[in-house]
């Protein structure tokens, strides 16, 4: 649970998380987001940050199982593990 937490602790990290939850309204253009997900790059203007801060969000979040991640082609889109979010916050309820 250390690292579900520690991926929590960035105001960046927790943005990307809700922007995700609903990408169509956050990332207009983004017609596949709710299928495939979100692409880096419009992560990364939505952000404000340079792609490898961004990237670096992203990894951060995947490892602590908050993200999942899809490659086509040369790109790679994010979308919300909600399985996994839902047992992380169940899992800090109950310790809680």
């Amino acid at each position: 649970m250390l690292e579900e937490c520690k991926a929590l602790s960035n105001e960046t990290r927790l943005a990307i998380l809700a922007w995700l939850k609903d990408p169509a309204a956050h990332f207009p253009g983004a017609d596949d987001a709710a299928e495939i997900g979100v692409c880096v790059g419009l992560i990364q203007r939505r952000a404000g940050c340079s792609v490898s801060t961004v990237s670096a969000h992203l990894a951060i979040l995947q490892r602590a199982g908050f993200l999942q991640a899809t490659r086509r082609g040369q790109w790679i889109y994010y979308r919300r593990d909600e399985q996994r979010i839902r047992a992380f916050t169940e899992r800090l309820h109950h310790t809680l």
